[in-house]
């Protein structure tokens, strides 16, 4: 839910109120019961909490090398030769 910024017209007080997008805006100034307007800010942008965004979600994985596949494959090939 966003945090709207509302100024008295009569007595100039500005004030914060949080409440949903798809409720009344406050129509009256809790100190005077004036008329206020809502004002139009230009929000607080991206904010990433948390730790290792890039580590953890968007940095490639390391490709294995071509050697490590081929000793995979060696394995492997041990295990099943070992069965017969």
């Amino acid at each position: 839910m966003p945090t709207y910024e509302y100024l008295c017209k009569e007595c100039g007080y500005q004030f914060e109120e949080f409440h949903g997008i798809a409720e009344e805006p406050i129509s009256s100034c809790p100190k005077c019961q004036g008329e206020v307007e809502r004002l139009i800010n230009g929000g607080i942008g991206l904010i990433f909490k948390g730790s290792g965004f890039y580590l953890t979600d968007y940095k490639n994985k390391p490709q294995s090398s071509e050697s490590d596949k081929d000793k995979k494959s060696d394995k492997s090939e041990a295990k099943d030769s070992s069965k017969k």
